[in-house]
């Protein structure tokens, strides 16, 4: 096991936080240059650090500790009413596991997601060479999820394999199909293939309370956060 004491990180200068408005926020990163393995990963994603693109970073915030890294104990998860009925609508998707990959299918797909969804965030206008930062160009244990109707492309969820974990990157679906839930029933059938593999958490990034945007988050349930550096179920 790594000594995580000897890795060396970086902090960004104050940029503007992405889901507290009028507030600042600074960001930890892992050296880019150093080549974490798996098993690094794992550790960091276990004191909280996630992954965007080629980067492992975690906020880094002075005065602030809205962003509160979570989990789902897979063993302990139980469906709720809603989720299950979700679940059930959706079993005539089929799933699939893909290293990432770009195709017309895969930008088009995402590309509408954006448009539609996401006019006011930082991966508007959709572009393509993003989408290979983003997506493609990460890690090597990072999988496309395929999520198929028929023939049809209907949503991609981008998780890592990690050596206990499976960890949600991002999910981009039809956003025509509303009525299924698609976010919804991808992160359930990430936890369905982590219980299969006899893994032991899926981690859903960071949650902060009373932002409608990480609101999704605590419907799964039981739910750990890292609060005080240890890990504890999140209570409503």
């Amino acid at each position: 096991m790594t000594d995580l004491d000897q890795l060396h990180f970086f902090t960004t200068p104050a940029h503007q936080c992405s889901y507290l408005q009028d507030q600042s926020a600074v960001t930890l990163f892992l050296d880019p240059q150093f080549q974490a393995d798996t098993d690094l990963y794992s550790q960091l994603s276990q004191v909280g650090f996630r992954r965007s693109g080629r980067y492992i970073y975690k906020p880094h915030c002075k005065t602030c500790r809205a962003c509160v890294p979570v989990r789902i104990p897979v063993a302990g998860f139980k469906m709720r009413r809603t989720q299950r009925k979700i679940w059930k609508r959706n079993q005539d998707i089929s799933i699939r596991w893909e290293a990432p990959y770009l195709s017309d299918d895969s930008w088009l797909l995402y590309a509408r997601y954006i448009n539609s969804r996401h006019r006011d965030g930082d991966m508007y206008p959709p572009d393509q060479s993003q989408f290979k930062s983003f997506l493609i160009e990460g890690r090597p244990e990072a999988q496309f999820i395929e999520f198929r109707l028929m023939d049809q492309l209907i949503a991609i969820m981008v998780a890592d394999q990690l050596s206990d974990s499976l960890s949600a990157i991002y999910t981009f679906f039809d956003p025509d199909k509303l009525n299924r839930s698609l976010g919804v029933f991808a992160i359930l059938a990430l936890i369905e293939s982590a219980r299969q593999r006899n893994l032991e958490h899926v981690y859903l990034g960071y949650w902060i309370q009373n932002c409608q945007k990480m609101d999704y988050k605590a419907d799964y349930r039981p739910i750990e956060g890292l609060i005080e550096n240890r890990w504890q179920v999140l209570r409503q």
